[in-house]
């Protein structure tokens, strides 16, 4: 009989030593497909994204403004970058396009994008609104990156600046005076000028400012609408409320530096305080 009871204790211990290595075995086997699903993830996110910003710090001569921004910008997001007066948004972009150099910090393209294939729209102030141009040269113009050296512009580059006149809504204005515009229209004109360059990337500079509210709801829409046709949009803006609506991820400068998704910056400290104070 007591041979019998540990035989008995025998074997059950042999089947828990059994389950348990059963149970490591299905464990291992679990944190290896999952170890291996988190690398195509990674490597697809890796395939997706087009801009790379890595520990930048942003400044004019030795007066840093802005330092330890890492972020990135992936196919078809829609980013507005928002924060305090001089806290370096307006540099941060002419950092992408290449116009300026970061003090420190790196700025990688990926995806296949490359500064030729970004739109830009300024703030109206930076822009000149006197030259004597027709709305279609100014269209036009916008092709001058793919056209390279050639003296003349194609018949393609033509038809493109032609459908992004239609898209904007000024292809009836193409013979007017540029300089003879109301504000509203004049910024239509340059947006269809960005998206003449804009293969993959449109940045807007307060696109908003000095219009309207008609005029400010229009291009949100238009902005909107080329974002669900696959342009990737970075926008700056002090009007939070109404860019919040379309962007997806949020790049905050200053003294809380944000980046990450709407959802968590509006209901992070910094944010839940900017939009009340954009409320009141």
């Amino acid at each position: 009989m007591r041979r019998n009871q540990m035989q008995r204790i025998e074997a059950a211990m042999k089947e828990r030593a059994a389950q348990k290595m059963r149970r490591n075995q299905k464990r291992r086997i679990e944190r290896e497909e999952m170890k291996y699903d988190e690398m195509k993830c990674d490597e697809e996110k890796r395939d997706k994204v087009q801009i790379c910003c890595r520990d930048l710090s942003l400044g004019y001569g030795t007066r840093v403004i802005a330092e330890g921004l890492s972020f990135t910008v992936r196919e078809g997001d829609y980013l507005c970058i928002a924060g305090e007066n001089g806290a370096g948004k307006t540099t941060l972009m002419k950092v992408l396009l290449g116009l300026e150099r970061p003090m420190r910090g790196t700025v990688e393209f990926g995806c296949g994008v490359t500064r030729k294939d970004i739109g830009y729209l300024p703030q109206q102030r930076e822009t000149r609104t006197d030259f004597p141009a027709s709305v279609w040269e100014v269209v036009l113009s916008g092709c001058l990156a793919r056209s390279g050296w050639r003296p003349f512009y194609c018949a393609a580059e033509k038809q493109l600046a032609q459908e992004n006149m239609e898209k904007m809504g000024v292809s009836g204005l193409a013979r007017e005076s540029y300089r003879k515009l109301s504000g509203g229209q004049q910024q239509r004109v340059l947006l269809a000028r960005a998206l003449c360059a804009a293969r993959k990337l449109l940045l807007l500079d307060e696109p908003i400012s000095g219009l309207d509210p008609k005029a400010s709801v229009e291009l949100y829409r238009m902005t909107r609408q080329l974002n669900r046709e696959g342009i990737t949009i970075i926008m700056i803006s002090h009007d939070l409320n109404s860019s919040l609506d379309d962007a997806g991820q949020v790049l905050y400068l200053g003294r809380e530096p944000f980046f990450g998704a709407k959802e968590t910056f509006c209901s992070s400290r910094i944010g839940r305080q900017l939009l009340r104070k954009e409320g009141e």
